[in-house]
């Protein structure tokens, strides 16, 4: 077979389109009990997303189907969910990459409270997150006209959880967090992980006191369903034990 017969055969592929059946836990309180499957028959082509089939469900099926997006590029992290049992970004979930032999599952992520189908209530996330103090602390003003300096290798401390954008991916496939509505959670951790080690940042005291609480990193069980939950790749579980060893042995 000629290369010009791959990429003809190759392109064929990629714009032949298919039906996929989607199953999504569906939930209206003004209905509902309890949570109801519906499945949906939706046309599709191997480089769509999860986040156009939905798209194509509330368009051209059933208006009444909730969900939210926003940027649709894997930014903004409104759109995280449980897709065939592990949470993802819809808008980062490539039809080709899952196993349309079987109805695809789409719920709601866990251990926040249900509001409708696919939304959940996100405060209990951000209160954590707020309470971290998740925000550059400096006592001192840098000099008249001046940045706060900082060097490459600084930055790199903590570049890596730079890199978070809330969507509760991480903290919703924690197993303590779905049992425990007090531990702060992965994100919140992450996001103090990202301050505590700034070079800039002169209180990182402040955070780790308040980490150094039997709701705080202690409760971490090291079982990476964060790490691998995670749509930007921090490695959030080493990020936890990071901020551990500060707390017992001081921010290095």
């Amino acid at each position: 077979m000629t290369t010009a017969t791959l990429e003809t055969t190759s392109t064929d592929a990629a714009t032949k389109s298919f039906t996929v059946t989607f199953l999504i836990r569906r939930f209206d309180p003004e209905v509902d009990a309890e949570p109801r499957w519906q499945d949906f028959d939706v046309e599709m082509y191997a480089t769509d997303r999860v986040l156009d089939a939905l798209h194509k469900i509330k368009w051209e099926q059933d208006g009444s189907l909730t969900f939210r997006r926003s940027c649709a590029h894997g930014i903004c992290g409104s759109d995280a969910m449980r897709i065939n049992g592990r949470n993802r970004l819809a808008c980062k979930t490539l039809i080709k990459d899952l196993d349309i032999t079987k109805p695809i599952y789409v719920e709601a992520i866990k251990g926040l409270p249900l509001e409708k189908d696919l939304v959940v209530d996100m405060e209990p996330f951000f209160a954590s997150y707020r309470e971290v103090q998740p925000f550059l602390q400096a006592g001192s003003a840098p000099a008249a006209g001046k940045e706060r300096v900082q060097s490459v290798a600084e930055r790199a401390r903590f570049d890596d959880t730079t890199k978070c954008i809330l969507c509760a991916a991480c903290t919703s496939s924690c197993p303590v967090f779905w049992t425990d509505g007090q531990y702060f959670g992965p994100a919140a951790i992450v996001n103090a992980h990202r301050f505590i080690f700034d070079s800039r940042d002169e209180e990182a005291k402040v955070r780790l006191d308040i980490l150094n609480d039997k709701e705080g990193v202690w409760r971490c069980r090291t079982t990476f369903n964060c790490t691998d939950a995670c749509p930007r790749g921090i490695e959030v579980t080493k990020a936890i034990a990071e901020v551990k060893q500060a707390i017992m042995r001081g921010k290095p």
